[in-house]
């Protein structure tokens, strides 16, 4: 789940050119079967192209909107040891990993630039822009406030409000052919969901009463992709929330001496549950924007089964750890995650191995297992339609 307040977060508070093309070389030594196949694979993915890639979310997603804003990076993100970002940019960049996030991956498998935050004064945003803000949620500061959890959410950048943004700019990316150019443009909205659920689960309330915020929440998902359709939309991925109950943070806020409360791979069956229904009214949701717009393509990326599928097998992702943090308290725990001593914080410190890990920080992934994310939704694996099967 994402935004995950403030990169660590405090729930007690308020991608060169080669010599020889890889495909080409394969098919030397492939049998004919698989030469058909490579060559299906090479003519669809060089075919795609998208005008620009705009993403929408929270701390999953922000590639530093967060940063730019008028109080700028905290502490913590910028200046731990070891800071975020040291893997790929080898400083901090405001995204919530050691490196790039899913957005990033997709940028680069299409040629595009790295998405700029939104909020960045001299960005450019013709070929993309990045509205998503760590601590987003999907409902508005006052669906919080009512349920007595206006204290629980520090940052003003819902859903709506991104929306709102990404409005801003489009008479500087588009003019006045927004529709034709958004039309070739693909969207990422979400995921959405995580931080609606931290705020009241961290605020103490009883599950019973979270799940009923789920609809409401789903409906303000569904009313933003509408609006997103109506600007011109037309490809949008559409990420479920992850199954919170297999994140250190959970594991080790809230363990139990029950062994039927956990799964076959360890994660918290309750939390997985609310991260499950969520998903089935998401996936309902997107089934039934899809009937109702036939010119549009809806793309339900499933996060929850892929980092399931992660914690359960990692090797089959090129990793070697599934719950163990990489970033985080020296061993400390079955988790290596202790909440006074979050990455970033000190205390703590990072793997030397990052690429073999899955989480980074306890809550948000590593760019090693943001990668293999952005490979399942493009070729479909964890993603209906693939993005790349059109």
């Amino acid at each position: 789940m994402a935004g995950l307040a403030r990169c660590a977060l405090q729930p007690s508070t308020k991608l060169a050119v080669a010599v020889i093309d890889p495909i080409s070389s394969a098919m030397l030594r492939a049998p004919a079967v698989l030469i058909v196949f490579l060559l299906s694979v090479a003519r669809h993915g060089r075919s795609q192209s998208y005008n620009a890639i705009y993403s929408f979310g929270d701390s999953i997603s922000d590639t530093g909107n967060l940063c730019t804003g008028s109080g700028g990076c905290p502490s913590w993100l910028t200046t731990g040891q070891p800071p975020y970002g040291n893997t790929h940019f080898g400083r901090p960049t405001g995204r919530c990993t050691d490196g790039r996030v899913v957005v990033d991956f997709l940028a680069e498998h299409f040629g595009l630039p790295l998405l700029p935050p939104s909020k960045a004064s001299s960005g450019d945003f013709k070929k993309g822009a990045n509205m998503a803000i760590i601590g987003a949620t999907t409902m508005d500061f006052d669906f919080f406030k009512s349920h007595g959890l206006g204290n629980s959410i520090w940052n003003n950048g819902p859903l709506g409000t991104q929306i709102q943004w990404f409005q801003q700019l489009m008479p500087a990316i588009c003019g006045t052919g927004c529709k034709s150019y958004l039309n070739n443009s693909l969207f990422v909205v979400g995921e959405f969901g995580g931080n609606d659920y931290n705020a009241p689960l961290f605020g103490g309330k009883p599950m019973a009463e979270v799940r009923t915020y789920v609809p409401q929440i789903i409906y303000n998902i569904t009313s933003s992709l509408e609006a997103l359709i109506e600007l011109g939309a037309v490809e949008l991925v559409v990420p479920g929330v992850l199954p919170i109950g297999c994140f250190p943070l959970y594991l080790t806020l809230y363990p139990s001496s029950n062994k039927d409360d956990y799964d076959e791979i360890g994660c918290l069956k309750s939390f997985n549950n609310l991260s499950s229904y969520h998903n089935d009214l998401l996936k309902q949701a997107v089934s039934g924007l899809q009937s109702k717009h036939a010119g549009v393509r809806l793309m339900y990326a499933d996060f929850y089964a892929q980092v399931a599928d992660m914690v359960r097998s990692p090797e089959t992702f090129g990793l070697k750890y599934g719950l163990r943090v990489c970033c985080g308290a020296g061993g400390q725990g079955r988790y290596n995650y202790n909440n006074r001593a979050r990455c970033g914080m000190a205390g703590a410190s990072a793997c030397s191995d990052p690429e073999k890990h899955l989480v980074w920080d306890g809550i948000h992934l590593t760019d090693a297992a943001y990668r293999a994310v952005a490979d399942g939704w493009l070729n479909g694996t964890y993603c209906s339609p693939g993005i790349l099967l059109r």
